[in-house]
């Protein structure tokens, strides 16, 4: 009889389209393959194989148009990028975001971020005023990757959950507050690219014109209730002391949950990695500005919601953030706007002759469909062991 050996892979580093390659071997080398939806959301115990590090991978530089119907070539070369690496860039060369708003809350982030610990310690995150995932983070609060790194990670951040009619819902400090109608219209410059590129990505998968063509993801995020949608200021000091570049990590290896994230970096701030390869764990570091754009181009990555969404066909890609070896005395600046659909929007498979039609099977082997919100608290359960209650 052959023994089987089991190859477990923490849920926190590795999203559910990760998951759902994972295999059970034996020791004669045959496989079989697990029921991918029944994985989703178990939390693993980790093993770790020998990383490497890719020197080049081709990440494109896609100009999204406000065209309708969207250029059905560039829709195309979208899908292949995510569905193959989980990332692509989008151009900012037609305005969607205007640069200098851009430069202006880089701006406020860097003032709050230098300001005094007890300037921001009022508004820790899950404090009585800040409430449950909004607030502060101060530095090793989060362990995105608990079993490879020796401390929490090497950041700070602030969370801003939805705004309503313009007005933060949580309390912010007194230089984010002052400075309220900024963020929200930097918040719906994100919104709005994020509406252009779920419109590119229906076109991509030629979904059905009856159930809404390339309008199909945007009634889901259409602001009609409240959603999971994150803005998120980050920031990662620069290293003044020896470190271990296995376990001193800026941002732990992780997926994120929703449906896509835009990530507006510096120049001359990289760090960032994608794990481009489950099973070899081969990191790929990305460069901040690939083909030399005038202006910075938005890095875009899919979420675990849409990779179920879509059973798998995009994927949710694991990255990190690391000390840049030739850099790492050097701050580093992010932000990052992670866009949800609304709570009760149903994640029935997407109805796209592209997309496989037996997603959304659950745990018992029965058909049950999660709605946005059900399937974030599952993700926050996993990584977390978040109860959902607060």
């Amino acid at each position: 009889m052959v023994e089987p050996r089991l190859l477990i892979i923490s849920s926190r580093a590795l999203s559910t389209h990760s998951v759902a390659r994972l295999l059970l071997s034996t020791k004669s080398g045959n496989t079989v393959r697990f029921n991918t939806t029944s994985l989703c959301y178990v939390s693993f115990s980790f093993f770790y194989i020998t990383t490497l590090h890719l020197t080049k991978m081709e990440l494109p530089v896609l100009d999204l148009k406000d065209t309708s119907p969207p250029d059905p070539k560039i829709a195309k070369d979208l899908i292949d990028s995510v569905s193959r690496y989980g990332f692509v860039f989008v151009k900012n060369s037609s305005g969607q975001i205007p640069p200098s708003d851009i430069d202006s809350v880089f701006q406020l982030s860097k003032q709050f971020f230098k300001s005094p610990a007890q300037d921001k310690t009022p508004f820790r995150v899950n404090s009585g005023s800040s409430g449950k995932n909004s607030g502060w983070f101060e530095m090793h609060t989060e362990l995105l990757d608990p079993e490879k790194q020796a401390t929490g990670d090497f950041k700070e951040a602030f969370n801003m959950n939805e705004f309503r009619n313009g007005k933060a819902q949580q309390p912010l400090p007194p230089i984010l507050k002052a400075n309220e109608d900024r963020l929200n219209a930097f918040i719906d410059h994100c919104y709005r690219l994020c509406l252009l590129i779920l419109r590119y990505f229906a076109a991509g998968l030629e979904i059905d014109s009856k159930a809404g063509g390339s309008e199909f993801f945007q009634r889901f995020h259409d602001r009609s209730g409240p959603s999971g949608s994150v803005f998120r200021l980050l920031y990662y000091p620069a290293m003044s002391q020896a470190y271990d570049n296995e376990k001193d990590i800026r941002a732990g290896a992780h997926s994120d949950y929703g449906s896509i994230t835009l990530l507006f970096q510096r120049p001359g701030q990289p760090g960032l990695e994608i794990l481009t390869d489950d099973n070899s764990q081969t990191w790929y570091p990305v460069p901040v500005n690939p083909t030399n754009e005038p202006e910075l181009p938005i890095l875009v990555n899919v979420g675990d919601l849409l990779s179920y969404w879509t059973n798998w066909k995009l994927k949710s890609a694991v990255h990190r953030v690391v000390f840049p070896e030739n850099s790492p005395g050097k701050d580093r600046y992010s932000i990052a706007y992670f866009c949800h659909p609304v709570d009760d929007a149903p994640l029935l498979p997407v109805p796209s002759r592209l997309v496989q039609e037996d997603s959304g099977t659950a745990q018992d082997g029965s058909k049950k469909v999660l709605t946005a919100k059900q399937h974030l608290e599952n993700r926050l359960a996993a990584s977390y062991a978040w109860d959902g209650k607060s």
